[in-house]
């Protein structure tokens, strides 16, 4: 029993001097180099330079993109509705310019159209809204090459020549009175929504024309809905 221990303790020992040779003849274990301060350093720059590149990129594509012009908007200055032994006659006026690219149009010889909606609705308790009175009304404003002069027609009634833009417009933005219903078509004692809108209207201009206005924000020109209550007495 005792020469067996010796023998097993005698191979352990030389297992381990064999062990510390070994290790005694491996390259030492060294940590890998940490990035140096000049690495770091460029690295910075480096970012910092895309960064600044990107930055100006961005600046000469916003500079050189073509500006978004907004469409021109109409605003109703007064709106209004009175029964006359005629009808039911709307008072309205509108303030708007026209911008460049209209007036340009218009010099060429392409006739600019307005229109005008109205719509009077009565409330019903059990149903929807009933639409009782929907009509609208077109002016166009044209230019004659020839005499130098504006030209503006209202649907139904005869043509008025004028010798400058800002008088033709002035029978845009203050029309005359205008008869919208029959003094029948209206129900004594109720009260009635009226809803008007003043606008450009693209689909009557010529076909070729229409597809550039519908791409072309010069070309929209419209007011939003202005509502009021009229009661019949």
């Amino acid at each position: 029993m005792t020469a067996c221990f010796m023998r097993c303790f005698r191979k352990l020992d030389h297992e381990l001097t064999q062990s510390a040779l070994i290790s005694s003849h491996l390259p030492p274990f060294r940590r890998p180099p940490a990035a140096s301060s000049g690495a770091s350093t460029a690295v910075h720059l480096l970012w910092r330079t895309c960064s600044c590149v990107l930055l100006l990129a961005v600046t000469l594509i916003l500079l050189f993109l073509p500006a978004t012009s907004h469409a021109a908007e109409v605003d109703i200055t007064q709106a209004s509705l009175e029964a006359t032994d005629d009808g039911y006659r709307l008072s309205a006026s509108y303030s708007f310019e026209l911008n460049r690219s209209l007036e340009d149009a218009l010099v060429r010889g392409v006739p600019l159209y307005f229109t005008t909606d109205v719509q009077l609705t009565r409330r019903r308790w059990y149903w929807f809204d009933e639409v009782s009175i929907s009509v609208s009304r077109t002016v166009r404003i044209s230019f004659n090459v020839l005499t130098r002069q504006y030209h503006a027609s209202t649907s139904g009634q005869l043509q008025q020549s004028f010798s400058s833009l800002e008088d033709a417009m002035s029978l845009i933005r203050r029309p005359p009175r205008w008869i919208i219903a029959d003094k029948s078509a209206l129900t004594s004692g109720d009260i009635y929504k009226v809803g008007l809108r003043m606008r450009l209207d693209v689909a009557q201009l010529p076909k070729p024309f229409q597809i550039n206005a519908l791409n072309n924000s010069d070309w929209r020109l419209s007011s939003d809905w202005k509502e009021f209550t009229f009661k019949v007495e």
